[in-house]
C-alpha cells in the first residue's frame, strides 16, 4: 500500500467538503485536515463547500480532481457523484450506484443478505406499523435508525416494546426511511477497504471499546473516553477472516477507491456486517487513518493516495460531430 506518489503529478485538486447534511460539522473537521494535509504535501489543493458555492463554480475552477470528504446525504449517497461524472471531474470513493447502495442500510442488506453475506436481520418501519410484529420478529433489544444517516445520528437502543414508536419517531425525522434491525451484542469492529474489484483489499482491523459499550456521536467525535486498539487483539486467522468479509461486502456493493465496513463479533466468533461507509471521516478521532498507521502508511501518505486515486466510474462516451 505504501506507495510514492508525486504531488505534483495530481494537478489541481479540489476538497469537497461541509455540504447541507446533518454530519456537516464531522465533514468541516475532516475536510479541512484532508485540504491541511496536501497543501502540506505540495499539492495544488482547494477547499470548497458546496452548501455555500455552486456547481457552476466548481466546473469552472478548472480542476483536475476531486477529493469527497463530504458525509451523508448530498455528499455520500451518489448525488455529488453523479455531477461530478456529468462534469467529467474525476473523484475518490465509490460511484454513483456503490455510494447510493451502501448510503441506503436497507438496500444495503438486502444486497448482503442476496450474496449469502451475514448481517442482523431487520425490518422495515413505516408509519403505522405493528410493534409487537416487529418485536415479535427481531426480538428486544432492537435497533432503530435512519436509513439514510451516519455517525449513529436518530439511532435509538430499544428496550421494550413501548418504545418503539418513540424511537420511530426520532428516526423519522433524519429520513423516511427507517431500519429496526435485531440487536446483535458483542465487540465492535471496523475494517478500512482500499481499492477496487479484484485489486480491493483491506487494512488492519480495529476494535473499538466505548465507554459501556456505548459508540455514540460523543463518543465517536468528541469524547476521548473509547479506546481504539489496532492490532486488534484478534488471533490472525480471525482478523483474515473478518477482513475478508469487509471485502466481500465492498465489493457486493459495487464500492471502489476506499471505504470502511463496520463489522460487529458476537460472543460465539462470528462477524455481523452492520454497514459500509463510502466517505470515511478523516478527523483526528477518525478510524481509517489509525488503521493505516497500523500498517505503516502515515496520514499524509494515505491522504495523496486516496487523491491519487480519484477517477470517474461511468462509461466514457465520445461524442459524434
Amino acid at each position: 500500500m505504501n506507495m510514492k506518489i508525486d504531488p505534483k503529478m495530481l494537478g489541481k485538486v479540489v476538497v469537497l467538503f461541509g455540504g447541507k447534511s446533518a454530519e456537516r460539522s464531522v465533514s468541516l473537521k475532516s475536510g479541512s485536515m484532508v485540504l491541511a494535509s496536501l497543501q502540506k504535501s505540495g499539492v495544488d489543493a482547494h477547499g470548497f463547500d458546496p452548501a455555500e458555492r455552486g456547481l457552476v463554480e466548481l466546473a469552472q475552477g478548472g480542476y483536475d480532481r476531486a477529493v469527497i470528504s463530504l458525509h451523508g446525504r448530498l455528499g455520500e449517497d451518489g448525488t455529488i457523484q453523479g455531477a461530478l461524472e456529468w462534469l467529467g471531474l474525476p473523484y475518490t470513493g465509490s460511484g454513483v450506484m456503490g455510494s447510493a447502495l451502501a448510503m441506503d442500510k436497507i438496500n444495503t442488506k438486502a444486497v448482503w443478505l442476496a450474496a449469502g453475506l451475514p448481517t442482523p436481520d431487520y425490518f422495515r418501519l413505516l408509519p403505522g406499523f405493528n410493534a409487537h410484529q416487529v418485536v415479535e420478529k427481531l426480538g428486544l433489544p432492537l435497533i432503530v435508525k435512519p436509513a439514510q444517516e451516519g455517525s449513529t445520528l436518530g439511532l435509538t437502543k430499544v428496550k421494550s416494546e413501548s418504545e418503539l414508536q418513540a424511537a420511530f419517531e426520532l428516526a423519522y425525522r433524519f429520513d423516511p426511511n427507517v431500519l429496526a434491525e435485531r440487536f446483535v451484542t458483542g465487540q465492535e469492529l471496523t475494517v478500512p477497504v482500499m481499492g477496487e474489484g479484484e485489486d480491493a483489499y483491506a487494512l488492519p482491523v480495529i476494535r473499538i471499546q466505548a465507554p459501556d459499550g456505548n459508540y455514540d456521536f460523543h463518543n465517536k467525535y468528541i469524547g476521548n473516553e473509547t479506546q481504539y486498539f489496532c492490532p486488534s487483539g484478534l488471533t490472525t486467522e480471525l482478523e483474515q477472516e473478518i477482513q475478508k468479509l469487509a471485502v466481500d461486502s465492498y465489493k457486493a456493493l459495487g464500492c471502489s477507491g476506499w471505504g470502511r465496513a463496520d463489522v460487529l463479533l458476537d460472543p460465539q466468533g462470528k462477524p455481523w456486517l452492520l454497514e459500509m461507509n463510502t466517505s470515511p471521516g478523516m478527523t483526528d478521532h477518525s478510524l481509517v487513518p489509525l488503521s493505516a498507521k497500523a500498517a505503516g502508511v502515515s496520514y499524509d501518505e494515505l491522504v495523496l493516495q486516496i487523491a491519487a486515486s480519484a477517477s470517474l466510474k461511468g462509461l466514457t462516451v465520445k461524442m459524434e460531430a
